[in-house]
């Protein structure tokens, strides 16, 4: 049963709501879907999911209109798309853009269309259920005949015992063999070439028993007695193993030896380090970029001229016919316009290293969004794609919050508090790096810094931080190696409270995504000491990894939580950027894929190659 229709126009004013189904939904499962889904260009997706509602929607992009269904997410409605598309075949019949009400008009109407969409949908369910037992039906009559082979096979091949009364794997086509003792005695069954199937159950026995494979010999010893494989059994078990690292709050004292590092005092400190102060002008983050324009027009008639000749299974059309369509216009955009148009525009965003995944989903809603909207006169099926794709891209990497760092500084001094910031990512990003660049930006704007050194498990992390906290004149607090990082993290922000420090920046250790111990690691230090920005560390170079680092990252905070107010990644420090010249989708894909802006740009070695991100730029580059 539907839950709610509403038809709506592009710029949010509702039209018409159905009344006889408008129950109170649960949150807000539509303007969800607005904000998450046809505002960040996925609209090309066939459904939304919010919690206990599935959402389907289609578009009318002439008219600029929206109509949407909610319906119960257990239930499998199969009428709800030829409903939507009945909807909107109707409505767009007795639209008018000065009316703003269709309340006494409609609801009849959609009444009938409900009823003729019912109808249907119960037809197609009817014959589905038809077509289950009959599929069941034949299943039964194969295996009846695979079994009736087999007998015949059986009583041909002669008895399935041995004289000895063994058991012997029957196969898929009838033969009998005795595989137990062949394989026990280490001989290869080279005789039967033309058996298919093995028994997966007796199968997996050998192989716990320490057969490597069919006809293999054992592991221990192919000839020799079960005395000499115990034997080598304990010897292997007597053999060290490397210990797995613990997380827990106390190390183990047998591995206090590794740790060389300086000594420090019990708050952290690291007086008798020897001060070098750094100073190497202006942060590039307070640079306003220049951004030039001069060669749109050119790349656009370049464009236009490429997707021309990507085009020769097109239909050439006459003179007289193409130069009147393009005073007049067309009168709808079809997907067949659109695909040729598409298709370069997706291979041009891929070389560009942006996902694939990505590439395509964007191709799919701008194509969704222009579907059926009318061609203006004198444009290009190309030229329109690539606006409505260039405000796509503007769209999706504009943040959609506040990211003033300095502002929210300044909120967390006035409650006499430090503003934390904790840097994550895969191993050799740069986290390091670009953690002391962000504190030699928050240095130039008089910002008390503190530096945190919570990598306890890389070895010459600590070391690293240490000198640039020394060249940079900022205090640093680290407690060495084997150490927990999340009560590292915590003893640093109570260190920060105490001498009045405005923020304190925490270096973590580099981890892969699917490493289970470390993201469990990296979890409790976030649930422990509830930052203020959680920044994932990126490079620029990566391409379809991107995807899968931020949305596994996601995945294992979301589901290692142990408390109800999930923490997820806030934002995202971009390094490397100056070793890619345009392929810079990597931007793009990790932006899409996990809804976090772009804060920093890492582009040098210096502390003061660091930078806002220029959207407009990055556009122009992506569809140059």
């Amino acid at each position: 049963m539907l839950e709610q229709l509403l038809i709506f126009t592009r710029g949010g004013l509702i039209l018409w709501t159905c009344k006889e189904i408008s129950n109170a939904l649960k949150g807000s499962p539509i303007d969800t879907l607005i904000r998450s889904c046809l505002l960040e260009e996925r609209s090309g997706e066939v459904s939304f999911n919010y919690g206990a509602y599935t959402l389907k929607w289609t578009f009318h992009n002439d008219l600029g209109l929206v109509f949407v269904a909610v319906y119960q997410r257990i239930l499998q409605l199969l009428y709800v798309d030829d409903l939507l598309s009945l909807v909107k075949q109707s409505f767009s019949e007795i639209y008018d853009p000065k009316r703003m009400n269709y309340d006494d008009d409609f609801d009849e109407t959609f009444r009938q269309l409900r009823m003729e969409a019912e109808a249907r949908g119960e037809e197609l369910r009817k014959t589905k259920q038809v077509v289950k037992p009959l599929s069941s039906n034949v299943k039964k009559q194969v295996q009846v005949s695979v079994e009736g082979g087999n007998k015949k096979s059986s009583d041909g091949g002669g008895s399935k015992k041995d004289d000895e009364g063994k058991k012997v794997s029957s196969l898929t086509n009838g033969n009998h063999h005795k595989m137990e003792d062949d394989v026990a005695n280490g001989k290869e069954n080279t005789d039967d070439s033309n058996n298919v199937g093995l028994d997966v159950s007796k199968l997996a026995k050998l192989r716990s028993k320490g057969v490597r494979g069919r006809g293999g010999l054992r592991k221990a010893d192919s000839v020799g007695s079960n005395k000499g494989s115990k034997v080598n059994a304990a010897e292997l078990s007597k053999k060290t193993t490397k210990k797995n690292r613990v997380w827990d709050d106390a190390a183990p004292k047998q591995q206090e030896k590794l740790d060389f590092t300086d000594s420090v005092d019990q708050n952290g400190g690291n007086d008798h380090v020897e001060v070098v102060a750094a100073d190497q002008g202006e942060s590039m983050m307070d640079k306003e970029e220049a951004f030039s324009s001069d060669s749109e027009s050119d790349d656009d008639e370049d464009d236009e001229a490429r997707s021309d000749e990507e085009k020769p299974e097109a239909k050439k059309k006459g003179w007289f016919s193409s130069v009147f369509q393009s005073i007049t216009g067309k009168a709808n955009l079809e997907r067949t316009d659109l695909e040729p148009a598409l298709k370069a525009l997706k291979e041009r965003l891929m070389t560009k290293n942006v996902a694939e995944e990505i590439a395509e989903k964007l191709c799919e809603s701008v194509e969704a969004s222009l579907e059926g909207k009318k061609l203006a006169s004198f444009t290009r099926i190309s030229s329109t794609v690539q606006g409505a794709m260039e405000e796509a891209l503007i769209r999706i990497l504009t943040p959609r919050r506040s990211i003033d760092i300095m502002r929210d500084v300044h909120a967390a001094k006035e409650q006499r508090r430090p503003y934390v910031v904790v840097f994550v990512g895969v191993n050799g990003v740069g986290k390091s790096t670009n953690l002391a660049k962000v504190a030699y930006w928050l240095q130039q704007h008089k910002v008390s810094v503190m530096m945190a050194a919570c990598d306890t498990f890389r070895s010459g992390a600590v070391e690293q931080l240490r000198t640039h906290a020394r060249r940079l004149q900022i205090p640093i607090f680290e407690k060495g190696y084997e150490k927990d990082p999340a009560v590292v993290a915590k003893e640093a922000i109570q260190e920060a409270t105490r001498n009045g420090s405005d923020v304190v920046l925490v270096d973590t250790a580099g981890r892969m995504q699917d490493n289970e111990p470390l993201m469990r690691a990296l979890s409790k230090l976030i649930n422990l000491n509830k930052p203020d920005l959680v920044l994932f560390v990126g490079e620029a170079l990566v391409g379809n990894d991107a995807v899968d680092q931020l949305s596994k990252f996601n995945q294992k905070l979301s589901d290692l939580s142990t408390s109800g107010n999930t923490r997820l990644i806030d934002g995202i420090l971009l390094t490397k950027f100056d070793t890619i010249d345009d392929k810079v989708g990597a931007a793009l894909s990790m932006v899409y894929i996990s809804g976090a802006p772009v804060m920093f740009v890492g582009c040098g070695q210096s502390y003061t190659d660091l930078k806002k991100l220029n959207v407009k730029a990055i556009v122009k580059t992506l569809l140059k």
